[in-house]
């Protein structure tokens, strides 16, 4: 049936926000190459030969290369010491750390717990972790993988953003499923980039696991260093891990077998002193679809130091206004446990985009009136469908919410929502059973009333984009609420025809907003979040937000 579905998606929408065959991440393990690039003599020359000559061992005697590994890393730090410069140390030390945690794990040497003694020609070292106050962070917990073994690819996957500095950037991937995933809004099983560090006193050698979002430079050797990090890899190694395109089509067309992915799930630790930007996906779509603009706003200090990224997934097959009542909901939840000190931003693709409408409106009783001629008061309906209703209907403005960002949003809808194609694949979409009795009882009152055009059923997402869906009509007679900057970001497929533009799914004159704080026309199809010029639009209004 996903194959059947799929095919007749790829025939019958080439531009409806589909992204290719290819993956969205390509991870291949490869085994990094060292290069000795000093001279013929000196201690560097030595830490060189000392790091080829472990490498050799490295399968064969594991705990013979760690001890090779934890004397060159020694070594190089001494010489950082004398020289905080040495770029050729630094990368010797950098490699040697890398190949510390590699040697470990293939040497089943795990010292999380408690100091490991390691036998050395040169003395036996003892290898301890660094006592860490994070909360929730135990390195028992966790497979630890070099950055620099991963080679990384993909459509989502362009371009790798890395800092230079000192430690190796190291992918860490929980070993289990997370059992707090649920209480702390966190990922079902953790992939994050940290960088390790060893620091040595005579033969002790204590490792610590910087978070390189929050920690931009370190102390060693008695001098201050920017801390190595690779931003990229945790994010490719979870999508290749995860595939969440392969889930994609069918949560629009069957989304009550994934209703249990519609949450907020925090992309890091929370931290109280950073803004969240809270990333919402469009239809067909998928939290993975923000990696290129995530990748690129890590990449700028002043992004990471002021800025947590987040995102709300759903099933896309929901008619939007009940993923909007589901994310109020988890709102609500997230208060209690993150009480945000500093106004969110929300970010919006697509549809993303009009659920991101929703908390920055309110809707008062407008939009129930409108749906059924008489407020709720006046309307009998059984109390859980009353309830699915009013929560879907009647809202307030979000005041968590400081600032949105819509983006190739179809804000007053897409005609090919309502056009033989849409109204195709919204007869494939199969509403959860609660939805579908609900919409049953709405349709019985709604027609009953004379002149009323007949309805059949609860709208699906699809009939929720059409420009004359009641609740699209109804929601754009209500303004945003004052006070909260709106920007939008619209693509034009590279013609610069705007105002009569479309990005190829959504006509310019439905994203547009006589009220937004700003606007930009980018060259793009519908996937304008991930234009280059939409990540810098993207990047410089958050910048605002700080001022």
């Amino acid at each position: 049936m996903k194959t059947a579905l799929r095919h007749v998606l790829f025939c019958l929408l080439p531009g409806w926000m589909l992204t290719g065959c290819g993956s969205y991440s390509d991870v291949r393990m490869v085994v990094p190459r060292f290069e000795p690039i000093s001279g013929t003599s000196g201690p560097a020359t030595q830490v060189e030969k000392s790091i080829t000559s472990a490498g050799r061992l490295l399968q064969r005697q594991p705990l013979a290369a760690l001890a090779g590994y934890l004397d060159a890393a020694r070594a190089s730090a001494m010489i950082l010491r004398g020289n905080p410069e040495d770029r050729v140390a630094r990368r010797d030390y950098n490699f040697a750390v890398a190949r510390i945690l590699t040697s470990m794990r293939e040497a089943g040497i795990e010292p999380w717990s408690s100091p490991v003694r390691v036998p050395s020609q040169s003395g036996d070292f003892v290898v301890a972790v660094k006592k860490d106050k994070r909360p929730n962070w135990n390195p028992a917990l966790y497979n630890f993988t070099p950055a620099d073994q991963f080679d990384l690819g993909g459509s989502y996957v362009v371009e790798r953003t890395t800092r230079d500095g000192l430690g190796a950037p190291v992918v860490a991937v929980g070993k289990e499923d997370n059992r707090l995933a649920k209480e702390n809004f966190g990922m079902q099983r953790i992939y994050y980039g940290v960088t390790a560090v060893a620091r040595f006193s005579g033969s002790r050698c204590e490792l610590s696991f910087e978070d390189p979002l929050t920690t931009e430079s370190i102390r060693f050797e008695d001098h201050q260093h920017p801390l190595a990090a690779d931003f990229t890899a945790p994010l490719a190694v979870m999508l290749a891990a995860h595939d969440p395109k392969s889930l994609e089509i069918m949560r629009v067309f069957r989304p009550a077998d994934y209703a249990e992915t519609a949450k907020i799930v925090c992309l890091q630790p929370y931290d109280p002193n950073k803004t969240v930007v809270l990333a919402i996906h469009g239809l067909m779509d998928s939290q993975a679809t923000w990696t290129p603009m995530i990748n690129a706003l890590r990449g700028d200090p002043e992004i990471r130091k002021h800025y947590q990224f987040w995102f709300y997934s759903y099933p896309s097959g929901y008619p939007y206004p009940y993923s909007a009542s589901i994310l109020r909901h988890d709102l609500d939840a997230i208060g209690k446990r993150y009480p945000l000190r500093k106004p969110m931003v929300l970010v919006g693709h697509s549809m993303g985009g009009c659920i991101s409408r929703l908390m920055v409106t309110d809707s008062g009783e407008q939009v129930w009136n409108q749906l059924f001629r008489k407020p709720p008061a006046e309307v009998r309906m059984s109390p859980r469908n009353r309830a699915i209703y009013e929560d879907a209907l009647i809202f307030k403005r979000r005041p968590e919410v400081g600032r949105v960002i819509f983006i190739a949003s179809p804000l007053r809808g897409s005609q090919m929502a309502g056009d033989w194609i849409g109204r195709l694949i919204s007869r494939l979409v199969k509403g959860p059973s609660t939805l579908m009795q609900a919409g049953q009882e709405a349709a019985g009152l709604l027609n009953s009333q004379a002149g009323d055009l007949v309805v059949r059923d609860v709208p699906n997402s699809v009939d929720t984009l059409s420009p004359n869906n009641r609740f699209v009509r109804a929601i754009n007679a209500i303004p945003i609420s004052p006070g909260i900057p709106c920007h939008t970001i619209i693509g034009d497929r590279g013609k610069g025809d705007s105002p009569n533009s479309s990005d190829g799914v959504v006509p310019y004159w439905s994203s547009h907003l006589d009220s937004a704080t700003s606007e930009l026309v980018v060259p793009s199809g519908h996937s304008a979040h991930q234009n280059p010029e939409a990540i810098r639009e993207v990047s410089r209004i958050l910048k605002s937000h700080l001022r």
